[in-house]
């Protein structure tokens, strides 16, 4: 468990996972906590996964110092972690959007963890979640 507090002094609760190379993945618990991770939380040159069609974690991959992309294998772990927290756990390989966050914005007046995304990758993996370090 990670607990980010934010400017106004709110506190959300998001799971955090340390992969290789300096990469950290944060995944939404609620939908609350989806919208503060990809909205207000994630920077534009970081990247954003969710599984594609059913409701699950918004997972934001981000790095302090990276100038560059992540390697395919911190992306495939990223995209498993978002198959992971979502409905699609237990059924084998799923799809996942991915996209930097620049890409994606709330529309006025959705539901909480309604997004919009453009200019997604998808990407097919085994839901999957690396120890926590």
């Amino acid at each position: 468990m990670h607990q980010e507090k934010l400017k106004d002094g709110k506190v959300i609760d998001l799971h955090r996972y340390d992969l290789d190379d300096g990469w950290i993945a944060l995944a939404g618990r609620t939908d609350y906590d989806n919208d503060i991770l990809s909205i207000k939380i994630a920077k534009p040159n970081d990247f954003w996964f969710h599984v594609r069609g059913m409701p699950g974690s918004h997972v934001v991959l981000h790095h302090e110092n990276a100038k560059g992309e992540p390697d395919k294998s911190i992306i495939k772990q990223a995209a498993a972690i978002a198959a992971w927290h979502s409905k699609a756990r237990n059924g084998g390989m799923a799809a996942v959007s991915c996209t930097q966050a620049k890409n994606v914005s709330k529309p006025r007046r959705a539901k909480p963890g309604a997004v919009t995304v453009r200019k997604e990758k998808v990407i097919k993996v085994r839901p999957a979640a690396p120890q926590k370090k």
